[in-house]
């Protein structure tokens, strides 16, 4: 599990297709890594294979590669990075699994005031897993809700968040990792029975107004 606190932008060194899948080499400057440990890497919960100082690897499976950017990383790609929560840790961001749920495309990017404005364009299946100023996990940053718009939503980045992770670097049409709020997702899940029952009354009362 993770917050969504970025701890470090890595760069991915290397890519090579292994047994194991699409294999990463990432620079990043940790120093007390561990074999089988999972690292978020731009939002998605990868395991870290081999490691030494200032890199590890870490591979994609074809199910992530699938639901991600993954594999149009290449050598020079920037990414966020963050370790799993440690049960004496903060959350000072969100519950975030690392479990990337669609790819999401900047559809336009404004300055106002301090902030730089991001307007997201999601697939229609995750919209109403989003609230107004509630959280949300884009590239593995923790992020508020700013706006809902038909198609997607707004985010507004602060200069810390713009200075210390990928998303200063985002720009129309760039691809990016969503992860919609786990406890929404569960809720969601939940009331699948009841809306389906409810979707099915109405059919039913339409049908008999029209008869």
């Amino acid at each position: 599990m993770f917050t969504g606190l970025i701890e470090q932008v890595g760069e991915v060194e290397s890519v090579r297709q292994t047994d194991a899948g699409r294999e990463l080499r990432i620079r990043a400057p940790f120093k007390d890594l561990a074999a089988g440990e999972s690292i978020a890497v731009n939002g998605a919960c990868l395991t870290v294979r081999e490691f030494g100082p200032g890199w590890f690897d870490a591979a994609a499976v074809v199910t992530t590669l699938e639901r991600t950017t993954i594999g149009e990383w290449k050598s020079g790609t920037r990414v966020n990075l963050e370790r799993s929560l440690r049960a004496t840790d903060r959350l000072g961001g969100h519950i975030v699994q690392g479990h990337v749920d669609c790819v999401g495309v900047v559809a336009s990017r404004d300055l106002a005031g301090d902030a730089v404005l991001i307007d997201l364009s999601l697939p229609a299946s995750i919209e109403p897993l989003f609230v107004l100023h509630g959280s949300i996990a884009v590239d593995g940053v923790s992020l508020t809700v700013n706006e809902l718009k038909p198609g997607g939503l707004q985010l507004a980045l602060i200069d810390y968040t713009l200075r210390h992770t990928t998303l200063g670097d985002l720009r129309v049409a760039s691809r990016v990792h969503v992860e919609a709020d786990v406890i929404a997702k569960h809720l969601r899940r939940l009331l699948e029975p009841y809306l389906r029952e409810t979707s099915a009354v109405n059919s039913m009362t339409d049908f008999s107004l029209e008869h």
